[in-house]
C-alpha cells in the first residue's frame, strides 16, 4: 500500500496553488500537481546514477490503483536490466499499433516462404482465403485458439454451397501458420503461443502416403490423351511434360523457355521453383527436341513453355477428373505420375538414386554432402528407356515384352 490516498488527490484536484508541488507514494511513484491543480503520474528512477523520469498519464483518468500496477512493471523492468522509458514505449506502439494476425502471417511468407517454399503463393492463396478473411485484421496477441480453431474447422467441414470440406488442407494451413507464428517470435516481430498446444489431429487429418501407381493400360491412356486434339494444348503438353520427366506440377507451370537449353539439351528448374529449394538439373532426350522447337514456336513471345500461367487451384482441378475422364477405375492425381515413373524404372533396372535424381529429391546422408554429381548421362539413359516404353504401350504388339529390366 503506498502513502497517498484518493482524498489526497482530490483535494489538490483543479485547485490552483503557487508553484508546483510533488505527492510522493513511494517506490519511485509520484503525483505532480501543477500550479494550475493538474495532477500528473510520474515514475522517477536512476540508470548508472542518472536520475530519470517517465510520466505516466494524468489523475483521473489513469487511477491510483491502475497506476500502482504501471509503477509495479516498471520497477520489475529495471530490475532486469530494461529501462522503463523504453519498454513503455515498445509496449504502447503494440498497442496502439498491434501486429495482427496478417502482419504476422506475411512477414513469414516475405521474408522466408517467398525464397524457401516453392508453393510461397499457394500459401498466400489459402491464408487469404480461410484466415485473412475471418481473423486478419485481429490483434495477433489478442486472439485465442478458439479463434484459429473456428478458421480451421471452416476448411475441415466446408461451407454448403461455397466450400468443400478439406480435413488435410486444415491440417496443412496450420502447419503453416504454427511455423510462421514460431518464425516471428524468434526474430523478436511478434510473440504469440497460440498455436502451440494444437496438433493436425485437432483441426483435421493428415496427409495419407498413397502408394498408387498407374497400370501399364492406364499408362497408355494417359500418354494417348496428352496427343488428344480435343483436349487444351495448355494441358495436352502440361501431361506430357509430367509423364516424361517426372516433375512436380509446380516445376512445370512456373517453367519459362529460359530454364530449356536445346542446345546443350538440358532443363534446369531454379532453386525458386523446387520444393527442396535446390536447383534440378534434367537432360532432354534428344526425340523431344523437334516437339520442344515446335512449342517454342507456338508459344511466340510468351515466356511460359506452356503458353501461359494457369493458377495453380486450375491445374490441380484438371488433374483431379482426368482419371474420370479415362473412365479408371480407381481414382489418381498428377502427383501419381511421378510415383508410377519412379515405380517402372526401379523395376526397369535403373539405379535409385538416378531415379531419384529425376525426381528432384534431395539425397540424404554421407551422399548429400559429398556427392554433387547430376549424373547427366545416367539420366539421359532412363529417359530414353521410359519414352521408349511409353511409347511401345500406347502401340502394345505381342512381340513386345514391356518393362523388362534392363541389362548391365
Amino acid at each position: 500500500m503506498g502513502n497517498l490516498f484518493d482524498k489526497h488527490l482530490k483535494a489538490v484536484l483543479n485547485k490552483q496553488q503557487a508553484k508546483a508541488t510533488v505527492l510522493s507514494d513511494g517506490g519511485g511513484l509520484g503525483a505532480r500537481v501543477s500550479p494550475l491543480g493538474k495532477v500528473r503520474w510520474q515514475f522517477r528512477y536512476k540508470i548508472e546514477g542518472k536520475n530519470k523520469r517517465l510520466d505516466l498519464g494524468d489523475y483521473p483518468d489513469l487511477p491510483l490503483i491502475k497506476v500502482r500496477e504501471l509503477a509495479r512493471q516498471c520497477r520489475e523492468w529495471l530490475a532486469e536490466g530494461y529501462d522503463p522509458k523504453l519498454m513503455r514505449a515498445l509496449e504502447r506502439e503494440q498497442t496502439l499499433k498491434p501486429v495482427t494476425v496478417k502482419d504476422a502471417l506475411e512477414y513469414w511468407l516475405v521474408e522466408y516462404a517467398e525464397e524457401n517454399r516453392a508453393n510461397a503463393a499457394k500459401h498466400r492463396a489459402q491464408f487469404e482465403r480461410h484466415i485473412y478473411s475471418y481473423i486478419g485484421n485481429l490483434p495477433l496477441i489478442q486472439t485465442e485458439t478458439r479463434h484459429w480453431i473456428e478458421c480451421f474447422d471452416r476448411i475441415r467441414k466446408g461451407i454448403q454451397g461455397k466450400q468443400r470440406p478439406a480435413p488435410v488442407a486444415a491440417g496443412y494451413v496450420l502447419q503453416n501458420a504454427k511455423q510462421a507464428l514460431r518464425f516471428c517470435r524468434v526474430r523478436r516481430y511478434a510473440a504469440s503461443r497460440v498455436l502451440d498446444d494444437l496438433s493436425i489431429s485437432d483441426v483435421g487429418k493428415k496427409q495419407c502416403k498413397k502408394d498408387r501407381v498407374l497400370k501399364d493400360k492406364e499408362l497408355a491412356d494417359v500418354w494417348l490423351l496428352s496427343d488428344n486434339s480435343r483436349l487444351l494444348p495448355y494441358y495436352r503438353n502440361l501431361l506430357k511434360l509430367l509423364l516424361i520427366f517426372g516433375a512436380r506440377t509446380q516445376e512445370v507451370r512456373l517453367s519459362t523457355w529460359k530454364e530449356w537449353d536445346l542446345e546443350a539439351r538440358h532443363w534446369t528448374v531454379p532453386k525458386a521453383n523446387s520444393k527442396t529449394s535446390e536447383k534440378i538439373v534434367r537432360p532432354i532426350p534428344e526425340s523431344l527436341c523437334s516437339w520442344l522447337l515446335a512449342l517454342k514456336q507456338q508459344a511466340g513471345h510468351e515466356d511460359y513453355i506452356l503458353g501461359e500461367l494457369k493458377a495453380p487451384e486450375a491445374v490441380s482441378q484438371f488433374g483431379r477428373m482426368i482419371w474420370k475422364r479415362l473412365k479408371h477405375d480407381e481414382a489418381w492425381t498428377l502427383h501419381d505420375l511421378r510415383r508410377t515413373l519412379a515405380t517402372k524404372l526401379n523395376d526397369l533396372g535403373v539405379m535409385p538414386h538416378v531415379v531419384e535424381h529425376l525426381l528432384g529429391h534431395s539425397l540424404g546422408g554421407v551422399m548429400a554432402v559429398y556427392n554433387h554429381s547430376q549424373y547427366l548421362p545416367e539420366k539421359e539413359n532412363a529417359l530414353n528407356i521410359w519414352l521408349e516404353r511409353l511409347t511401345l504401350l500406347a502401340t502394345p504388339s505381342e512381340k513386345v515384352v514391356l518393362f523388362e529390366k534392363v541389362k548391365g
